[in-house]
């Protein structure tokens, strides 16, 4: 099995749901009007050129031209979708806490700071993203669950690891502080 590079991966977490939900739909037509509900969310939201692929892709086309003049994230979420597609056992697990789709702490902090501070700067598509991110993590139980809620704080600003790693063990500690340190290298690099 090839190994995505970590940001692939993580976008792959992040959008699981939306991407198995793609594919459930195009084979069970009962689940289209919960895919579109999320699809018109999306669409508000900004992702109006993802969209629209993944309409084409209901109306059946496959094409690999369905890729071009796509962002990375929009990128890889497609092709995620077009494999799926081909191969069921492609897709991305979602709401699970396997192994398999744990996130890294040391690789996992940096992209969670980045989309932190982008959606502090107002940045709809990175508060959009986090809201994904944080609805599975929510999912997964246990530090997950307490980082899903804590992602508020930390758009608003709160840096006090004593608040918002509160009642994590050790890895959720460990993530939290890796997070602030990477938001703050963000902000130095600002100044």
């Amino acid at each position: 099995m090839n190994k995505l590079p970590d940001k692939q991966q993580q976008i792959l977490q992040v959008h699981a749901s939306l991407i198995r939900l793609v594919v459930d739909a195009i084979n069970n037509p009962q689940l289209r009007p919960q895919l579109h509900n999320a699809l018109k969310i999306s669409a508000d939201n900004g992702w109006q050129n993802l969209v629209l692929r993944i309409y084409k892709i209901m109306e059946g086309e496959r094409s690999e031209s369905l890729l071009n003049n796509l962002d990375d994230e929009d990128r890889v979420i497609i092709d995620a979708i077009l494999r799926g597609i081909q191969n069921p056992a492609s897709l991305p697990e979602a709401g699970k806490n396997s192994g398999a789709n744990k996130a890294d702490e040391a690789m996992a902090a940096p992209g969670i700071a980045h989309m932190i501070h982008q959606a502090s700067t107002g940045n709809t598509q990175a508060l959009t993203l986090l809201s994904h991110m944080s609805e599975q993590m929510s999912q997964a139980g246990g530090d997950m669950t307490l980082l899903a809620g804590i992602m508020k704080k930390l758009i608003d600003g709160e840096r006090d690891p004593q608040v918002l790693a509160k009642g994590m063990d050790e890895k959720g500690v460990k993530l939290v502080n890796g997070i602030l340190l990477e938001l703050d290298k963000l902000r130095q690099s600002l100044n």
